[in-house]
């Protein structure tokens, strides 16, 4: 009988304080609610820009190669002795400059020996002919006499072209390459001596297409070459001037030619690199638009946030409470063109989308703007959709 009493005290004492923790528990909720319901929602500071309509085709890159207009590898034809030099490897030089001048000095006592010949010659001719007036010679004397004067004028010619052969002369204006030719120097006839290009105020530029993209171009049609690795980097505008008369049956790539301006203070640089343009036999990256203009949306790329489901934005708009709230929002995105960000699908232009400081938002939070709504204005570039 004690035992049951001590047991139901036990219990009812449990019951007690359980009942009082409870109590207690419920009384602190209460209070922090009303503590809570004093203090104003927290708002996260963000900026804010508007999404703007913008009018994009797709591209694909392709790896080009800058060419000079004209590029030659220079070469002697004829052997000999190096007598003058004169290559400045990176110096322009004129048309007609003398860049490497080969020893003559027996073609020109040859040269001598033969204009003797040819006064010779010339003078049996004269008075063969003072002869032939009086009948004192024959027709055939008069006419071997003057084959004789013209073999001499054409082993001349010949000497001369010789001598000329041997001096290296450049075939147009021109910046010369890395030249290891020196005075003394024995030369074999085809010896690469230097590289010349060309200095013009353009540039080609050869890239290699799938052999569908390259049968929607034509000459004129617009390209952009990106000459540096800076993602951001604004295009340099090409236009197409010639395409391959073939596709290539391994790769069913075809080769397409493009000619970009250059500014007029750089065809005359030492160094082209140094006026910010590609020199020849630079690689660049070739945008190449394909397909018709389609409409999209472009915001900041500091506006789209990658999370687990997929990519995402968060727009800024009004809430039944009137207060400016963040709405998640799964985006589909496309292109991306310098400092934006194309939407393909999930957002209409002109709503607004938290920029810098939405990494700290949630669907629903309060948004208090930091800084003044701005419009994207960046001009829309060609960027890469599919590989090339």
């Amino acid at each position: 009988m004690n035992r049951v009493i001590k047991s139901a005290v036990l219990l009812t004492a449990l019951l007690g304080i359980g009942g009082a923790l409870a109590a207690w528990k419920y009384n602190a909720a209460e209070a922090s609610q009303a503590a809570a319901a004093g203090h104003p929602e927290p708002a996260e500071a963000v900026t804010a820009a508007t999404a703007a309509a913008r009018e994009h085709r797709a591209a694909t890159t392709a790896i080009g190669t800058v060419l000079a207009l004209r590029s030659v590898t220079l070469r002697n034809e004829l052997a000999g002795t190096v007598r003058q030099v004169n290559l400045q490897p990176g110096a322009i030089v004129e048309a007609g400059a003398v860049l490497v001048a080969l020893d003559v000095a027996v073609e020109l006592a040859d040269l001598s020996a033969q204009q003797a010949q040819l006064a010779l010659a010339t003078t049996s001719l004269q008075r063969l002919e003072r002869l032939r007036e009086h009948n004192a010679t024959s027709e055939i004397e008069v006419d071997r006499a003057r084959a004789e004067r013209e073999v001499a004028a054409a082993q001349i010619a010949r000497t001369r072209a010789v001598i000329e052969r041997k001096t290296i002369r450049v075939p147009f204006r021109a910046r010369i390459g890395i030249a290891d030719v020196h005075p003394g120097q024995y030369l074999d006839a085809g010896t690469p001596i230097t590289t010349l290009q060309s200095v013009d105020d353009a540039l080609h530029v050869d890239f290699a297409v799938p052999q569908a993209v390259a049968a929607a171009l034509k000459p004129g049609d617009r390209i952009d070459v990106f000459a540096g690795a800076d993602a951001g980097q604004l295009p340099i505008a090409a236009k197409v001037v010639a395409l391959d008369a073939r596709v290539d049956p391994s790769t069913r790539n075809s080769t397409v030619r493009a000619r970009f301006q250059l500014p007029k203070d750089a065809a005359s640089a030492a160094a082209l690199p140094q006026s910010g343009m590609p020199a020849p036999g630079s690689s660049v990256r070739v945008g190449v638009s394909v397909g018709a203009a389609a409409q999209a949306v472009a915001v900041p790329a500091a506006a789209v946030r990658k999370g687990p489901g997929g990519d995402h934005v968060f727009v800024l708009a009004a809430a039944p409470d009137k207060a400016l709230r963040a709405q998640l929002r799964s985006v589909q995105v496309g292109a991306v063109l310098g400092d934006e960000v194309l939407i393909v699908r999930g957002l209409a232009p002109g709503e607004q989308v938290a920029t810098s400081g939405s990494f700290k938002l949630r669907d629903a939070a309060l948004v208090a703007l930091s800084g003044a709504s701005a419009a994207t204005t960046t001009s829309v570039r060609p960027q890469a959709a599919t590989g090339g």
